[in-house]
């Protein structure tokens, strides 16, 4: 039986995605919170989250440390330029995947679960031809 040729690196992507997932999700949050309530704090992003602040204090240190959000002890977590086109990249990706899942039919509630996930891992190629799509129907 034959062995499929795949690259030999074909988990690359998808680690490294992985690794981006949790800072685009962050920093999109922080947007979200800093535009509903004019500021962002670390146990609104606990609770928006389900986690323990000690979790958002160790996750905001290593997105302060990347260049993405700037804090001081008992302040407000703030977005660096880099960070806001992080947040703003990611909602982008986002609304183009959830309206590709809404256009194939997918109910609503799934769709936002699902675009979620999804848009952390698609390629650009793949979210081009999802925004296409979209755009014609």
């Amino acid at each position: 039986m034959p062995v499929s040729k795949q690259p030999r690196n074909q988990h690359v992507r998808t680690r490294r995605d992985h690794a981006t997932e949790l800072a685009e999700d962050y920093v999109e949050a922080i947007d979200d919170i800093e535009r509903e309530k004019g500021e962002c704090r670390v146990t609104d992003l606990a609770r928006q989250f389900g986690v323990t602040h000690v979790t958002v204090n160790r996750t905001v240190s290593r997105l302060q440390r990347d260049g993405l959000v700037e804090t001081q002890p008992y302040a407000p977590v703030t977005l660096t330029r880099r960070g806001q086109r992080l947040a703003d990249q990611s909602r982008k990706r986002h609304e183009v995947v959830l309206q590709f899942l809404l256009a194939l039919g997918v109910s609503e509630e799934t769709a936002r679960v699902d675009a979620e996930g999804i848009e952390h891992h698609v390629s650009d190629e793949t979210l081009r031809i999802m925004q296409q799509f979209t755009a014609s129907q």
